[in-house]
């Protein structure tokens, strides 16, 4: 770990990192989650019976649109040219995994949008589904969202 953070100044001020002078380069990154339900709300997403619509197909807009704004809700994040988005579901019989797959040329890498696409998701099949998992008591004891995380970063030279 350095002893310097490049996000603070001499004057211990927040500051965004200065990349201009850092080559072009390919880059990926992959990020992944997981939504926990129960399985009757799992088995109301495979039939596309939540009332509010198709609660993957929301997701994954959702998911790609907060890739493309990241930028604007993370301090200090640079905009970047996003050059691909991948969204992957798995569901399984009490929970769905999201994983999301951003991919970029430029001075910085893309793992804070592959992050931000997650979350996002999976809030919003949180949204789509709120109404099936609310128990007796107005409360959502099975439905958590867990294990975020960055899965892969890929950073590549361009070939000139």
């Amino acid at each position: 770990m350095t002893d310097e953070l490049s996000h603070v100044d001499e004057d211990q001020s927040v500051q965004m990192v200065d990349v201009g002078r850092k080559p072009d380069t390919k880059r990926r990154a992959v990020a992944t989650g997981t939504i926990e339900l129960r399985p009757s709300t799992v088995d109301a997403i495979r039939a596309d019976e939540i009332g509010k619509g198709n609660v993957l197909a929301t997701a994954r807009v959702g998911s790609i649109q907060a890739v493309k704004h990241t930028w604007e809700s993370i301090p200090m994040c640079h905009q970047i040219p996003i050059t691909n988005v991948d969204t992957a579901f798995d569901v399984e019989d009490d929970y769905v995994t999201l994983t999301v797959a951003v991919e970029t040329v430029g001075k910085t890498g893309c793992e804070m949008e592959a992050l931000t696409g997650v979350t996002t998701g999976l809030n919003a099949v949180w949204d789509m589904v709120k109404a099936a998992e609310k128990d007796e008591h107005g409360e959502y004891p099975d439905t958590r969202i867990t294990d975020v995380r960055v899965r892969e970063k890929e950073k590549t030279a361009i070939q000139e």
